[in-house]
This record gives C-alpha cells, sequence and structure tokens, in this order.
C-alpha cells in the first residue's frame, strides 16, 4: 500500500517543526552552538526504513541547530547493545524499543523521565491505558507510538468451503467457536489416512509472549501483583488459550505438531501451499504474505476469538517506544524530536511503513488505515481491545521467560507435560525467580 499525500497535514507539521526549532531548548546550553542528537533506529522494514530517514531528515532540514543522527540498530540484539552502551555511558540521545523492555533501563536510571518534556497535545492523543506500558514509579520513560494486534490470517477459499460462519471484530467467534472451525477447515483430501491441510498452525518457537498476552481474551493475566510484588498464577482463566492450543495439536489434531518450532515466517509456504488454512499471526506479517503469497492467492484477516462478550477482544501488547537517555546532554532536545516523530501524521507514514497500527488516536482515524485492502480496516477495529501487556513492568520477566517459561510451554505445547506440569513450572520455579528480583 502506498502512502498518501496529507498537503493540509503536512503543513501543518512544518509550521510546528518551525515553532519547534525556534524554541528549541538544546539541553539548556544557552548558546549558538549546533547540536548533534544520535537515534537508534530499529525500523527494518525497507518500506520503513524509508519513512523513519524521510523524517529525520524533515527534521534536519527545518532545525539547523539541532541535527539528527540516524544509527540503525537490530531487534535481535538491541537489550544487550542498549545495555552496554549505558553502562559505558555512550548510549544514544534517542532510543527506539519496545515497553516490554525498558522497566529494567528505567529502574536502573538509565531513561530519562519524560513527564515534563512532551507537549500537552501529544499527552492527550495517547490514550492511558496506552501511556500505562510507559509508566514506572511515577516516572514517563518513552513514548508508545506503534503497536500491533494478534490476528488470524485465512486461506479465503477453504474458509469459504467449510461453510463455517465468517468473524468479524463486531461478532468475532469464541474459542470454542474456533475450535469448531479449526476442524472444519482440517482435511484429508486424498482418503490415505493422512492429514492434507491443518486448520490451524500454531507457530510456538517463541512461545511466552503470544500465551500470556492472549490470556487477556480469557480473563487471565498470568502476571498479577500482590502486596505490591509481581507474582505468577496459572488459574483456569489464564490457562484457558493455552489448553486449546494443546488440545488442538495433541487431542483434535486439527494443528500440526511440526509447526511448533516454527517461526511465523516458517509457516508461509505451508500457507500458500493449502497445508494450513488458518495461521495466528502477528498483524505486520501481512506485509510478508502481499509480497511471497502465489498469484491469484487470496487471504484474509480475522480478529482472535474472545472468551466471552465480558473479555471482548482483549489481548496484550508490548507497543514500540521512543526515549530518551538519562546521560543525553539535550534531553529537551531529544524529546523535541521525539514529539515531532510522533505527530498523527507522521506516526500514519510509520505505520503504514512498518504494517502496524498507530497508538494516537487522531492517526489511527486516517482513512489510509481505514481502508478493506490487506485487513487494514480490521486490525483498526481491534485497537480499542488492546491492553498493556501483563508482562510489562515485571522485574526478572526476561530471565523467567528464557529459563522458565520458554521450555514449560514448548513441552506441555508438544505434550511433553500436562497442565499440571506446566503451572507447577511457571509458578513455583517462576515465582522464586520474581523474588530474587524484588528483595
Amino acid at each position: 500500500m502506498r502512502r498518501g499525500t496529507r498537503t493540509g497535514a503536512r503543513a501543518g507539521a512544518a509550521a510546528l517543526a518551525l515553532t519547534l526549532a525556534a524554541g528549541c531548548g538544546l539541553g539548556g546550553d544557552g548558546d549558538d552552538s549546533t547540536v548533534t542528537l544520535e537515534f537508534l533506529s530499529l525500523a527494518w522494514q525497507d518500506e520503513s526504513i524509508a519513512a523513519t530517514r524521510a523524517l529525520v531528515e524533515e527534521w534536519n532540514a527545518s532545525h539547523p541547530r539541532v541535527q539528527v543522527k540516524y544509527v540503525q540498530g537490530d531487534w535481535a540484539n538491541v537489550h544487550d547493545q542498549l545495555l552496554t552502551s549505558f553502562m559505558a555511558g555512550e548510549a544514544p540521545d534517542i532510543v527506539h524499543n519496545d515497553a516490554s523492555d525498558l522497566v529494567d533501563f528505567a529502574g536502573g536510571g538509565y531513561l530519562a523521565d519524560l513527564s515534563e518534556l512532551l507537549p500537552g497535545s501529544l499527552l492527550d492523543d495517547i490514550p492511558e491505558q496506552t501511556w500505562r506500558t510507559t509508566r514506572y514509579d511515577d516516572g514517563l520513560y518513552g513514548v508508545p507510538f506503534l503497536q500491533e494486534p494478534r490476528v488470524l490470517i485465512a486461506n479465503t477459499r477453504l474458509l469459504a468451503e467449510s461453510g463455517v460462519r465468517v468473524p468479524t471484530p463486531d461478532q468475532p467467534w469464541t474459542w470454542e467457536e474456533f475450535e469448531r472451525a479449526s476442524a472444519a477447515m482440517t482435511q484429508d483430501t486424498d482418503g490415505d489416512g493422512r492429514t492434507d491441510t491443518y486448520g490451524v498452525a500454531w507457530s510456538m518457537s517463541e512461545p511466552v509472549s503470544q500465551s500470556v498476552n492472549l490470556s487477556l481474551s480469557t480473563g487471565g493475566r498470568v502476571f498479577y501483583q500482590e502486596n505490591g510484588e509481581n507474582e505468577v498464577r496459572f488459574g483456569p482463566a489464564d490457562s484457558a488459550v493455552a489448553e486449546v492450543i494443546h488440545r488442538q495439536v495433541n487431542e483434535d489434531r486439527t494443528a500440526p505438531r511440526s509447526s511448533l518450532g516454527m517461526t511465523g515466517s516458517d509457516t508461509l509456504p505451508g500457507f500458500f501451499a493449502g497445508r494450513y488454512a488458518m495461521l495466528p499471526l502477528n498483524f505486520s506479517y501481512r506485509q510478508q504474505i502481499t509480497q511471497q503469497a502465489p498469484d491469484g492467492f487470496e487471504w484474509t484477516v480475522l480478529p482472535m476469538p474472545t472468551g466471552g462478550e465480558e473479555h471482548g477482544l482483549a489481548q496484550g501488547v508490548a507497543p514500540q517506544t521512543l526515549s530518551v537517555s538519562e546521560d543525553s546532554d539535550h534531553q529537551r532536545a531529544a524529546a523535541e524530536f521525539i514529539a515531532f516523530m510522533t505527530q498523527p501524521e507522521h506516526v500514519v507514514d510509520l505505520a503504514l511503513g512498518d504494517w502496524m497500527l498507530p497508538t494516537s488516536s487522531q492517526a489511527l482515524a486516517d482513512p489510509a488505515l481505514r481502508v478493506s485492502e490487506h485487513g487494514w480496516r480490521t486490525g483498526a477495529e481491534l485497537a480499542a481491545g488492546l491492553r498493556p501487556s501483563p508482562a510489562i513492568g515485571v522485574r526478572g520477566f526476561w530471565e523467567w521467560r528464557d529459563k522458565i517459561a520458554t521450555p514449560a510451554f514448548q513441552r506441555y505445547y508438544s505434550g511433553e507435560i500436562d497442565l499440571a506440569g506446566l503451572r507447577e513450572a511457571l509458578t513455583d520455579d517462576g515465582n522464586r525467580t520474581l523474588d530474587r528480583y524484588q528483595r
């Protein structure tokens, strides 16, 4: 999808840019020297990189005294890279990251509190529930600007041939309906006793985030607070979605065991070949699908199921964020650049480039994000149900995820352990891990 021109919006952005240039605080230097801000960007898709670089160039053209240097980063190693640079006092002024990675850096004193550095228009434009993803101990340590729901990508032909009701954001499937639909789309087309098409393929090479975030759809959380401390629980509401996945793989055989070790990208060839009828994937995977799908292949975007009307389309997300290093000598200038980047018309360009949704209420209403093509409208309609991931703000989450939860979920989904074994691993071993971070 190509980004449309918005002449009036661009004019408004240029006017604001000139205002910022005239009043830019330069971190309180008070002289006429030019400063350079390093901006670590994690944009990785070609369209996203182009949109981000274009905004940097636009800023630099209108801010001769505050120049921004674009530095390309990588999601695969950003945590370790940032930790090293923070500890060495060499961190970039402006940091692109995601909300789940902020708590340790904020708690370690590496990120600036932006509470008094951001304009009221920006604070008002992003919903408070989204701001909660970057608030810790009464400080505000990042601007959440892009987010993405998990959705079902479905083979249109197989969906129609199954005869099941097609869900919409207004009338989504329940998890029970989803299981029945998966069964209806599971086929042995040649009668040889082997499944030729599975109703769904769960890519679980990294099972924790989706297992935790989708628990909100059934009223769970996995992470709870008791007397101000975090603890892991795994009761029926928390485990309901995990039980569906386990049942589909090990009992109903409507999902293949072979997909459990795959990434989302790994499942795409089988999806195009008709091996899998539906894929639960992050919203941005639509870009890969448009690039890789064979000619004539038709697909559609469906909402993830719900545990019932009382839960709506709730699911957890960890938005992408922009933060300022505490060690930056020009915190106010860095915050003004972030405010420029996250103006609604700019975030629309970034969202289209990354195939994600903006957190900005104004940006989300942009017509470019409300078209039916490639499921944009469906995604935009899911935005109201997005909630902060329960993992955000949990000290020790990364160790719990890597050492305990990932192997435990993988063993459960493959049938090696039962629900009781999963619950014991997540809670007993897990809470001992979290306790070390809360002493």
